[in-house]
């Protein structure tokens, strides 16, 4: 049985002074070189792993498809109603539509919970799920 493919949105949180230089690498692999920075990826093994290593300093989760219209609509990237459907079921990636990655985001209103700690203690970093689409709402 075929697992279904995540489209992932990747959202970098903290800068990197003071960080050690294989994190600081693994960001501009991701295409993170700023903060509020978000970029699209599909979930395969070799995406988790990096992200998995940067989870200190982004925060993840899997993104819906109205909020990745409205993100489209917002940020003007020309893309039809079937191609955000291929997008999320995993027919086609960011690349076979063009997008320009990284997606420039403003902060989050209200602000990050805290951005030293985890999604799990209250704080902003790691993998959130589903809660990713509210705070990229919160960021439009």
């Amino acid at each position: 049985m075929a697992e279904k493919i995540k489209l992932l949105a990747v959202i970098r949180v903290r800068g990197t002074v003071k960080v050690r230089q294989s994190i600081v690498e693994t960001l501009t692999r991701l295409n993170l070189k700023h903060v509020n920075n978000l970029v699209l990826l599909t979930a395969t093994p070799d995406y988790l792993g990096m992200v998995k290593k940067s989870k200190d300093f982004v925060t993840f989760g899997e993104i819906s498809e109205d909020v990745l219209s409205k993100l489209f609509e917002k940020k003007e990237i020309k893309a039809k109603e079937a191609d955000i459907k291929a997008l999320i079921s995993g027919e086609k990636t960011v690349k076979d539509l063009e997008i320009e990655m990284p997606i420039r985001m403003h902060p989050p209103r209200h602000g990050y919970e805290g951005i030293k700690k985890g999604y799990g203690q209250g704080g902003a970093l790691g993998n959130r799920g589903e809660d990713i689409n509210k705070l990229i709402s919160r960021m439009l």
